[in-house]
């Protein structure tokens, strides 16, 4: 947030001129013809507004306004470039580092905004883009109506040909088909068509009928010549006939032949005979040529139906060609006179500048710099930090896969964290040297007490066991001494019932601090007045001997493989009596291999003689020795590394102490310090909590 500060201080203000564009969409593109009365459609406004800012932006609108108030040098683009290179960039789009173009929410109105220290030119160039925009706009315009121009009237004349040739081929038509109007004779000719239609099949009933007469008056059916025109006569002629042949009969029954009134009635009937048989002729005749009439007219009505379809068809297959024809001249004569209204149209609405696009507001001066604004930019600052801070934090934490916090541990791994020890700078010091041996070789040796020569070690056993836990004379011994205290009471108080006297003491990898831990641990045991035995199984890399300063010569290994008896091989400490330790003597191959089947044995002899065995032993993954011992012992405590030994390495080797059934006490974090574990501040308690050196407690 000081380095935003300053830097903030520091950066030349900037001053910020807007200028607002207003985009009527609903004003017309024209002033004449159909431009005049047509409206934009609405439902492209984004797409509209993002091609209007990129017009903006281009080079066509912003190279005037950069060349006028020469903003590539203010803005510093052709610095520490040679002429070519100059040349080049002159040459190349102009792009305004400062020009910001903004759209307010649901407006049609574009905000155009330019930063310069200079708050006037900061105002100027605003309103310039804006009105080069306009202008820009405008030009595009007219260079479209003008090229519009030139290619219709190029389509015009290539139009006026096409038309003139339509036409002329219209006209030549007419005159092979000798009709102005093709439609309406083809209109006559149906009318006619179906006029002679209907008279021929009218014709056509009344031949059938005279023909069904004549038929039948030729067969000699009186019923043909009573439905003729004559019937009623000829029905006056049978009333007449049956009276006559009624009264000569009468007559012919009364008067003989040559009485008068027989001749007058035969005569009668003669002659009323001699009529009938006259209009039956006369009725024949007249029903043949009935019918001979009603034949000749179906066939020439048949012929003239004909003949009308025949020139009906003709004339109807050429109107096809013929409306067609008409259709294209009347096209291209409507097309023509079209395109040359709408090129008059064009000239007019080139000349009209468009005010759907118009400059609602002038940028003016601005009275405070909009850049840099410190507020923000130290809020932004803390706001980052703050994120980047946690998240690596957490990033660290996800990262991190080794052992560090005891509840972290307890909940990852499922298992008791029994202890946790500190970290102490000054860790050789832990263990201080011993004096050699004595050369009768009694086994019985002097030890210094921490690093300190044998005149500083206090007389009275009460003082040396309340004190050089506690005064070690450099920082983080009381803490560390209070730890492995605490762990003692942690291993072996839940397990009083028990009376637990043998612990193996291992890891999952080497450098732990398990051999430091269990010397200590088997010390503050032999503190309490307590027999304590440690051994030093560890025959690939011992490390109690050096620790405390013995000779290692003879140990566990001589005893494995019979030379001697294990408890010949045992080492007194001087400076506590009841601390006794088991070395691990040469290391040798052959003696790993026997430790499975003799420290069962060792164990069970030296628990009858001692309170507590600490058994150092190797890792645990890897050795087979150390599962041998495991199995062996009445109870495990695992040495984890805070912050370096990994969970996945301590979950295999819980897991294989499960699986050899071995009684895990519970794990212990050695060397804790504030930033591997939540708990550490703990011990600066105990340091502040003993009294100052030659101050009474």
């Amino acid at each position: 947030m000081i380095a935003t500060f300053i830097v903030s201080v520091r950066i030349r203000p900037m001053f910020q001129g807007t200028a607002e564009i207003d985009i009527d969409r609903h004003a017309p593109s024209g002033i004449f013809g159909q431009e005049a009365s047509q409206l934009s459609q609405l439902n492209d406004s984004d797409q509209f507004l993002a091609t209007q800012i990129e017009l903006i932006q281009s080079d066509a609108v912003l190279r005037p306004v950069a060349a006028r108030y020469n903003l590539l040098e203010r803005e510093r683009q052709l610095e520490n470039l040679d002429i070519g290179n100059i040349q080049r960039k002159t040459n190349a789009p102009v792009l305004l580092k400062k020009l910001k173009i903004a759209r307010p929410a649901n407006t049609y109105v574009l905000r155009i905004s330019y930063r310069s220290p200079d708050r006037q030119i900061a105002a100027d160039v605003a309103n310039a883009i804006a009105q080069s925009y306009l202008e820009h706009t405008f030009n595009i315009r007219v260079r479209t109506s003008a090229a519009l121009s030139v290619f219709m009237e190029r389509q015009l004349d290539e139009l006026k040909a096409k038309m003139e040739r339509s036409s002329m081929a219209l006209a030549h038509f007419e005159r092979e088909l000798n009709v102005i109007n093709p439609e309406e004779k083809t209109n006559i000719l149906s009318a006619r068509l179906l006029q002679l239609n209907t008279e021929y099949t009218n014709a056509q009933a009344d031949r059938v009928r005279k023909e069904a007469a004549f038929n039948s008056m030729k067969n000699g059916s009186m019923a043909a010549a009573q439905v003729s025109t004559q019937g009623e006569a000829l029905g006056d002629l049978y009333d007449r006939l049956n009276a006559a042949k009624q009264h000569f009969a009468e007559v012919s029954t009364t008067y003989g032949a040559n009485h008068s009134e027989y001749r007058k009635a035969a005569n009668t009937l003669a002659e009323v005979q001699r009529e009938l048989e006259d209009t039956l002729h006369n009725v024949a005749q007249r029903i043949e040529t009935d019918y001979r009439q009603a034949m000749n007219r179906e066939q020439m009505l048949q012929s003239s139906v004909k003949q009308t379809k025949a020139e009906y068809d003709q004339l109807n297959a050429r109107s096809f060609e013929y409306q067609q024809l008409k259709r294209e001249a009347e096209a291209d004569r409507g097309l023509y006179g079209d395109l040359e209204r709408r090129i008059r149209e064009a000239g007019i609405n080139a000349g009209f500048q468009n005010n759907s696009i118009r400059i609602a507001d002038l940028a003016r001066p601005p009275y405070k710099p909009v850049f840099p604004k410190t507020g923000l930019n130290l809020l932004l600052a803390f706001v980052f930090s703050t994120i980047v801070a946690i998240g690596a934090a957490i990033l660290t934490d996800v990262l991190d896969d080794t052992v560090r916090d005891p509840e972290q541990v307890a909940r990852a791994l499922d298992t008791t964290v029994i202890g946790t020890l500190p970290t102490v700078k000054e860790m050789k010091r832990l263990i201080g040297p011993v004096t050699e041996p004595p050369a009768n070789g009694s086994g019985v040796i002097r030890y210094n007490g921490h690093g300190r020569s044998p005149a500083a070690v206090p007389g009275d056993a009460a003082g040396e066991r309340s004190g050089n836990l506690g005064g070690y004379g450099y920082k983080g011994m009381s803490s560390y001494e209070e730890s492995i205290r605490t762990l003692r009471n942690s291993i072996l108080l839940p397990d009083f019932d028990r009376r637990m006297k043998s612990i193996l003491i291992t890891s999952a990898a080497p450098g732990e601090g398990k051999s430091t831990t269990a010397i200590h641990l088997a010390i503050a045991h032999a503190e309490q007045g307590k027999k304590t035995l440690i051994i030093d199984a560890d025959l690939r890399r011992p490390s109690i001997h050096k620790k405390l300063g013995l000779n290692g010569v003879t140990g566990l290994s001589n005893v494995l493989l019979g030379d001697m008896d294990w408890k010949h091989a045992v080492v007194k400490i001087q400076h506590w009596p009841e601390l006794h330790v088991l070395p691990s003597g040469t290391a040798s191959r052959r003696a790993s291999d026997l430790i499975g089947s003799m420290m069962i044995d060792i164990l069970d002899e030296a628990s009858k003689e001692y309170d507590l065995i600490l058994v150092d032993a190797p890792p645990l993954l890897g050795f087979a020795e150390a599962m041998q011992i495991a199995t062996a012992v009445d109870g495990v405590v695992v040495l984890t590394r805070a912050g370096q030994t990994s969970r996945k390495a301590v979950a295999t080797l819980l897991a294989t102490l499960d699986h050899l059934r071995g009684n895990v006490i519970g794990l212990v974090l050695n060397e804790v310090n504030k930033n591997s574990s939540n708990g550490y501040y703990y011990y600066g308690y105990y340091r502040d909590y003993y009294p100052a050196k030659n101050q009474p407690a």
